[in-house]
């Protein structure tokens, strides 16, 4: 059964676009130019909200700044998924109270994943108490009219109430370069894995209609991106709880009759929902960039069921294999997680087992870290941290090998390189990245930057390409 996506209303958007003005005019009749700061933490979903709060602040007549000293209204915007990230923000909220001392009128946020906690926000009520404003993820589209409620009433404004969530059209964002882009495609997450906190505080899945989606990616396209990544919790279960069976892979085909030159890229990926159909539609593309992140998160059947993931060792393997076959240029990276509760040494070697065996381009690799508010958190957990650093470094041994292997592979190839920015690196100033989203080191003329080039692959170390750019 398809689940109702409730969808704000255009007079809703357009009642915060009056809020905005209501600020704005404020700010005019003080003849002040306020400034603000927007800080994100956290996965490309929250750099995307980011814009938009970067988006909104602009219309209500602010000048962003990356300086939290000195800025009028700073914003936390936080992610939930491990506990080094969020004792950061817990960290920088204390220093944050120390500027009210040059700054007694400076507005502090805390918003994101963080905030939609109930246990956050009541420690943030109670013991921070200098935090004026806090909302989770559904309440980012009334930003303005929780801002302005704040000046106006001189009073800590709240804004956490549980929900399954909205999708909001028509917010301003604030693109940050104009080489690359983040498209939300979808929100939320019906999965619930065991371990993770976003299905509740990012509420259920639902998905934008796929005219928006377009509309948004053609004019990009038309603005020169050259690289767009959609994004969603669970990406590939986009269209899930609209009518009718148009699914991600549709869209993507939809997407890639765009002309122009550029890249599509996605994540992140679930196993159970990638299918035959997707890969045979990234085969058969011209744009979407031959890139698959798919995390398998553990390669044993036992971890996998108690992790609620609902697919097999057997199952991911077969998805790769396919996909390989069907992309032999496929770049394959993927999420594990090492130390997951009651996981033995025995089941470990499993994972380990299946890097080895499939040799990743590379892995994003963590030690379990236990998210208050999830069933994880409530099994037991025997293993001591120091074992499970032994495990970690034993699979990052056998990953950065086989990225030093495949990286290698390239050294006097030449390849295409979308060129993004300048490096550190006085040997190879400028940095890039592969169809296959491999870091690319180079040397060539700054007038390269934001355009593709042709790349002579010169070195490599375990986690980038060093070139020199080609004439044309």
């Amino acid at each position: 059964m398809k689940q109702e996506t409730t969808t704000i209303a255009a007079e809703d958007i357009a009642r915060q676009q009056g809020f905005c003005q209501d600020l704005k005019n404020r700010f005019l009749v003080g003849n002040t130019t306020p400034t603000a700061c927007v800080d994100t933490f956290g996965c490309q979903q929250n750099v995307a909200d980011g814009q938009k709060l970067m988006g909104m602040l602009q219309e209500m007549g602010f000048t962003l700044t990356s300086d939290t000293k000195t800025a009028d209204v700073v914003i936390l915007n936080t992610c939930a998924i491990r506990d080094h990230a969020e004792q950061r923000v817990f960290g920088n909220l204390g220093a944050l109270k120390h500027n009210l001392k040059q700054n007694p009128n400076q507005i502090i946020c805390l918003c994101g994943c963080m905030a939609q906690q109930e246990r956050v926000s009541q420690r943030i009520k109670e013991t921070y108490r200098h935090v004026s404003l806090v909302f989770g993820p559904h309440a980012l589209w009334k930003f303005p009219e929780l801002l302005y409620n704040v000046y106006q009433s001189k009073k800590r404004v709240f804004s956490v109430a549980p929900e399954d969530g909205t999708i909001a059209e028509g917010l301003p964002i604030v693109r940050e370069g104009n080489i690359r882009a983040w498209v939300s495609i979808m929100y939320g997450c019906n999965n619930f894995c065991s371990y993770c906190i976003v299905p509740y505080v990012r509420g259920r899945e639902r998905s934008r209609a796929k005219e928006d989606v377009l509309e948004e990616v053609r004019g990009l396209i038309a603005d020169g991106f050259k690289e767009i990544t959609l994004l969603g919790q669970n990406v590939n279960s986009y269209g899930n709880d609209l009518e009718g069976d148009y699914d991600f892979a549709d869209l993507l085909a939809d997407i890639d009759k765009i002309e122009g030159k550029y890249y599509i890229r996605f994540m992140s990926s679930h196993p159970k929902d990638a299918t035959y159909k997707l890969f045979d539609v990234m085969a058969g593309s011209e744009h979407i960039a031959r890139q698959l992140h798919l995390p398998f998160q553990s390669g044993n059947n036992r971890v996998l069921e108690v992790m609620n993931r609902r697919y097999t060792r057997e199952k991911y393997l077969d998805l790769i294999h396919y996909a390989k076959a069907k992309m032999p240029d496929l770049v394959v990276t993927s999420d594990v997680i090492i130390g997951f509760p009651g996981e033995t040494a025995e089941e470990v070697e499993d994972t380990i087992s299946l890097v080895a065996e499939e040799g990743f381009d590379a892995l994003f690799t963590f030690i379990y870290s236990p998210r208050p508010g999830t069933k994880a958190a409530e099994f037991p957990d025997p293993v001591s941290r120091e074992e499970k650093q032994v495990w970690f470094d034993k699979l990052l041994n056998v990953q950065n090998k086989n990225s030093g292997i495949r990286h290698q592979a390239y050294v006097g190839q030449t390849i295409e390189v979308l060129v993004d920015g300048e490096s550190d690196d006085e040997e190879f100033p400028l940095t890039g990245r592969t169809e296959g989203n491999r870091l690319v080191r180079l040397k060539g003329d700054k007038n390269l930057i934001g355009d593709f080039a042709m790349v002579e692959v010169t070195g490599c170390n375990t986690f980038a390409l060093n070139g020199v750019a080609t004439p044309n």
